[in-house]
């Protein structure tokens, strides 16, 4: 006799999980997710210039950026700067230990062309051969 198969009048026990409640209750916490990333972002308002096309740099590492704000302010990530003169130390400091030596500028249009000059001096003061301007395609 044949133990593993269902006879005339056995039955047979089901085997396979069925997963189409774990697909439902994955489909609702990634709808949940999407909705809620963007309000999580608490990044510096900065307007930004827009331009029609601008070459984008490929990286594959997390840049440094340096901000720029409206009232002249400066900025490195979320760290805020007060002298111009400081920014060239912190952007070292910023790099040590990290291959890519990149920076990207993030100016307000607001800002005087004078301002955006005197950091890009200073990035390029610590010594900083590759640095990016970030801008956004206008919105048609």
């Amino acid at each position: 006799m044949d133990v593993g198969r269902p006879g005339p009048g056995r039955r047979s026990s089901m085997s396979q999980i069925n997963v189409t409640p774990f697909v439902d209750v994955m489909l609702v916490l990634l709808i949940i997710f999407m909705v809620t990333a963007p309000m999580l972002d608490q990044g510096v308002s900065v307007d930004l210039p827009e331009v029609a096309e601008a070459p984008s740099l490929q990286t594959k590492v997390e840049p440094l950026v340096v901000t720029v704000e409206k009232d002249g302010s400066l900025l490195i990530g979320k760290t805020r700067i007060t002298q111009i003169s400081k920014l060239a130390p912190v952007i070292l400091q910023a790099l040590k230990g990290k291959e890519s030596r990149e920076v990207f500028l993030e100016a307000d249009k607001a800002v005087p062309y004078g301002r955006v000059v005197e950091v890009m001096a200073a990035v390029k003061k610590a010594g900083i051969e590759r640095l990016g301007m970030i801008t956004r395609m206008p919105e048609e």
